[in-house]
């Protein structure tokens, strides 16, 4: 697997090796092994997949506060996204910044979003399905949203009008958003 670096500490994005012939192809999509030896220690303890009926759905920008904030390891199985992390570390030098990624089912990459970070994805295909592996389990009382298109934050995303759902609709502005991650406790 090759680990590309993003200017967001911690954020990086995976290109598995891919074995392919006229069969179809072979990858490995997640090995503990190969992950730590990248320096990248993390105990993913579930998996989650979601299927966008519609191109131009965005889910996003979502995190969970510590002490239950989640490392996310995330892949599109079919179609494409533009997947997006960023930066809601107090203190951090990128505090605020963002990094985007197309993720798709014939590019295979993936993008690894640790604690400290919002994601967000907007499908680029109809019937796309996202799966990814998660270090925490979901808490509904931890879960926090921030604007997709807060300004302060200026992601160019490749839409205006988007699909969202009630709680991406009312999500907080960084500025106001509950969030008690620091510099340092990102792990």
């Amino acid at each position: 697997m090759n680990i590309v670096k993003t200017k967001l500490p911690g954020v990086v994005i995976i290109e598995p090796k891919v074995f392919g012939d006229h069969r179809g192809f072979f990858m490995e999509n997640y090995n503990q092994k190969a992950f730590e030896e990248a320096g990248l220690n993390y105990h993913f303890i579930q998996d989650n997949h979601s299927l966008s009926e519609q191109t131009g759905t965005l889910r996003g920008l979502h995190y969970q506060l510590s002490p239950k904030a989640q490392t996310k390891l995330v892949r599109v199985t079919r179609g494409a996204v533009y997947d997006v992390a960023v930066d809601i570390r107090k203190g951090s030098p990128t505090y605020g910044q963002w990094v985007g990624v197309t993720l798709s089912e014939d590019n295979k990459k993936q993008l690894l979003v640790p604690k400290g970070f919002a994601h967000g994805f907007c499908t680029l295909e109809a019937n796309t399905e996202v799966q990814y592996k998660v270090d925490e389990y979901y808490s509904p009382e931890n879960d926090r949203s921030i604007l997709w298109n807060d300004n302060s934050i200026g992601i160019e995303w490749p839409l205006n009008t988007p699909v969202l759902s009630e709680k991406d609709e009312k999500a907080s502005l960084l500025k106001d958003a509950e969030v008690n991650f620091t510099v340092g406790e990102d792990k």
